[in-house]
């Protein structure tokens, strides 16, 4: 077990910025009722997180939710017209709102918190000449076979990537996200003691072109725009829920080793020597350390049901700044 350290929290009465990805809310196999449920158990960890903060920004994931979303274009595609991931990002950012929006007005309502709820749509800006629109390797949408694949990179335009034994699959770029163009709206409404939802899935991607905005397509991480929300606020506390308890340090052979407490020096030496591949710890492990380096206040990356016991030191991991 990771050893128990006194926790490096320190509550100044700010808001609090709380990052989780789209599995947390879609269950496999997929039920309405399930997500329901889903989106219930994470309001009571907002709850727990409220009571030490004056208000919230949830940054939420959508990888699972726009797969649902492409795979039903693809079955009707013969007849309707496709959408651009821009708008399907949207499209998410409004579901899933509306999903935590409703289970966290009824558990304030419950315990007589006179609390405001509210989703922000947010678009989140990113550079046209970013490196990743030259080499997309973000995955999206459903596996086709040779010949279909083949075809949707003639007709649209679209780079494909083969996954052995399962088919091929359109990679998209993922660029760094590099303003919040709602920003003002959201920190207004999380000092004033609310909670957001905002960043949803990483943001709607837009570039600037001649002072207006554009779509493009594109996915960011959501953890990277948590990290940018949660410095920009600034945020008093920042949280990557995972479905794990804690780091782990060899994870998946018989060495593994729970980690309490890395420095951000620590982390990213370790991110550096590929210890957390990008697909899995990664992106939380760097987006912690962003928002260290940044705000030179620790980052706690826990799963929904350590989550106060992490805030006192037990359990979890904390990445904390560097000592001066």
């Amino acid at each position: 077990m990771a050893a128990e350290e006194p926790s490096p929290y320190r509550p100044d009465g700010g808001a609090a910025v709380l990052a989780f990805g789209g599995n947390a809310l879609l269950p496999d196999p997929y039920h309405p009722e399930d997500q329901d449920q889903r989106a219930e158990e994470l309001a009571a960890a907002v709850l727990r997180l409220l009571q030490r903060s004056s208000g919230i920004v949830l940054v939420h994931g959508n990888g699972p939710q726009v797969g649902m979303i492409l795979l039903r274009v693809e079955e009707t595609r013969e007849r309707l017209p496709g959408e651009p991931l821009d708008v399907l990002v949207a499209e998410t950012q409004g579901s899933i709102g509306y999903l935590l929006s409703r289970a966290l007005s009824n558990a304030l309502h419950a315990c007589d918190a006179a609390v405001g709820v509210s989703t922000v749509l947010t678009q989140v800006l990113v550079d046209e000449r970013d490196p990743a629109f030259e080499r997309p390797e973000k995955p999206v949408g459903p596996f086709y076979a040779a010949r279909t694949a083949q075809f949707l990179k003639e007709e649209r335009g679209w780079r494909m990537v083969e996954e052995a034994s399962r088919g091929w699959r359109r990679v998209v770029a993922s660029p760094r996200p590099t303003r919040v163009i709602e920003m003002d709206a959201i920190a207004h409404q999380a000092r004033t003691g609310g909670v957001v939802v905002a960043g949803g899935g990483g943001g709607i991607p837009v570039v600037e072109r001649g002072g207006a905005l554009h779509g493009v397509e594109a996915v960011i991480d959501k953890d990277r725009t948590s990290a940018l929300i949660a410095s920009e606020l600034p945020a008093s506390t920042f949280v990557l829920l995972t479905g794990v308890p804690h780091v782990v340090r060899g994870f998946g052979t018989p060495n593994a080793e729970p980690i309490a407490r890395l420095t951000r020096s620590e982390a990213l030496a370790l991110v550096a020597s590929g210890e957390f591949p990008p697909g899995s710890m990664g992106p939380k492990v760097e987006a912690a350390c962003s928002y260290v380096a940044e705000t030179a206040r620790p980052a706690l990356i826990c799963d929904a049901a350590g989550l106060e016991s992490a805030l006192e030191g037990i359990g979890g991991t904390w990445i904390v700044p560097d000592p001066d």
